[in-house]
């Protein structure tokens, strides 16, 4: 564990710059539902995550991933329709912290607004490799304890994507989108998205297909067995709202929000 990461959690030191949470759906198409959203970081004035991770260091880090996780559940809290959904989060793989002590902030975000720990999903992403594989696992293995769910997110797009399945079999591993795109032509991701599909079944993990954009992927990607997903064929994220859905009808659809205050 990092000191200096200890040190910067618990510091009053504010972080130099502010930030917002845009959300998108997570659609459960088996179901006919929304099942989650997932939190992205957003500016307050609309700029795209891009820009506001480029101001993240060493120096701030650790600061930044607890504000984000309790910005996120803080307007979901105001924001979501009921105690059945899903809140995913992303945080830090390479992010040096003690898990036990590093999830206080957020379990207390999560009893200040009502949120069950099992609507609360974390992702990591393969884009970036890892520099402590155990210690990840041991971030894993508390989320588990505290009841949380964990996908990985990107899967099949960074490093060694089949060696963190096997060694953290998460939740839910998410397809990147660009494994995604193209399906609809492609026999070859057509088959490779399949046999991960049943791989992951046998391993009793749920694919979710993200950055999904058009109607002849979407029907590419039912065909191999996937039913969650989530992508601007659905929706584009809402900054502090939630958006309303435009390719179909779900029994649990909330009406377009107001956003909340920054």
């Amino acid at each position: 564990m990092s000191n200096a990461g200890c040190r910067g959690c618990r510091s009053g030191a504010p972080l130099p710059f502010t930030f917002t949470m845009a959300f998108q759906p997570i659609i459960d198409l088996a179901r006919g539902r929304i099942w989650g959203y997932e939190a992205l970081v957003r500016g307050e004035e609309g700029q795209g995550a891009g820009w506001i991770l480029q101001q993240v260091d060493e120096t701030n880090r650790y600061k930044f991933d607890q504000a984000c996780r309790v910005r996120a559940i803080e307007l979901a809290g105001d924001l979501f329709p009921d105690s059945e959904t899903k809140l995913s989060i992303n945080f830090m793989p390479n992010a040096v912290y003690e898990p036990a002590a590093c999830i206080r902030a957020t379990l207390e975000a999560a009893r200040r607004v009502g949120f069950r720990h099992d609507q609360l999903m974390f992702e990591f992403t393969e884009n970036e490799r890892m520099v402590d594989v155990s210690h990840v696992q041991r971030i894993i293995d508390e989320y588990r304890k505290q009841g949380f769910l964990t996908a990985l997110d990107d899967f099949g797009a960074g490093y060694a994507g089949l060696n963190l399945l096997a060694s953290f079999q998460p939740d839910l591993i998410k397809l990147d989108m660009e494994l995604i795109r193209g399906i609809a032509t492609s026999p070859a991701r057509q088959t490779i998205i399949a046999c991960v599909t049943t791989m992951a079944r046998q391993l009793g993990v749920t694919v979710l297909a993200e950055g999904v954009e058009t109607q002849a992927e979407l029907a590419a990607l039912k065909a191999a067995g996937i039913s969650l997903f989530q992508g601007y064929l659905f929706a584009k994220p809402a900054v502090a709202a939630l958006p309303p859905i435009t390719c179909f009808e779900v029994s649990s659809l909330p009406k377009p929000t107001a956003q909340v205050a920054a």
